[in-house]
């Protein structure tokens, strides 16, 4: 399992480091709870992001480990992991909290005990899933796809394909 996590991380890192090099993202962000953290809220972080409490970025490509994890206008990528994963705008790779919030469109695998996406392509694994939309599978307690689901909410499996 760290060896997949290991190569997923390694994979986005590569793959964003010209956008590093261009002064457009910082590589790593350290954050008490926003505002004290290393850089503002506004910036873009491509690499690690480590928040201590409270993390808030534009958005994280790579690996975004923290108690509260929060970004707001970019689409993150790669592997978000802590208590509660926030992200306001697209989210793509996999998120790993307690609780996962994905306010617009969300694309991989959620594994938590609450998993929340508003268009959700991929997997969600928890003791309950929330999707408006989807188009993969839920496995959990409570499931519930509100558009296009098989069905709008089921116990054990939910899917819509």
């Amino acid at each position: 399992m760290k060896t997949v996590i290991t190569l997923v991380v390694i994979i986005i890192l590569s793959s964003t480091i010209p956008v590093v090099a261009s002064g457009e993202a910082k590589p790593i962000q350290l954050s008490l709870f926003d505002p004290i953290q290393i850089f503002p809220a506004t910036t873009d972080i491509v690499g690690v992001r480590l928040s201590l409490l409270y993390g808030r970025n534009a958005s994280v490509a790579g690996l975004d480990w923290g108690l509260v994890n929060h970004t707001t206008t970019g689409t993150s990528k790669g592997y978000q992991t802590g208590l509660v994963g926030i992200s306001d705008d697209r989210f793509v790779g996999w998120q790993n909290n307690f609780v996962n919030i994905s306010k617009k469109d969300f694309e991989g695998f959620q594994l938590g005990f609450v998993n929340i996406a508003n268009n959700a392509n991929g997997f969600q694994l928890g003791f309950v899933n929330y999707a408006v939309k989807m188009k993969g599978l839920q496995i959990g307690l409570v499931n519930i796809i509100k558009q296009g689901g098989q069905f709008p909410v089921f116990p054990i499996v939910n899917w819509s394909f």
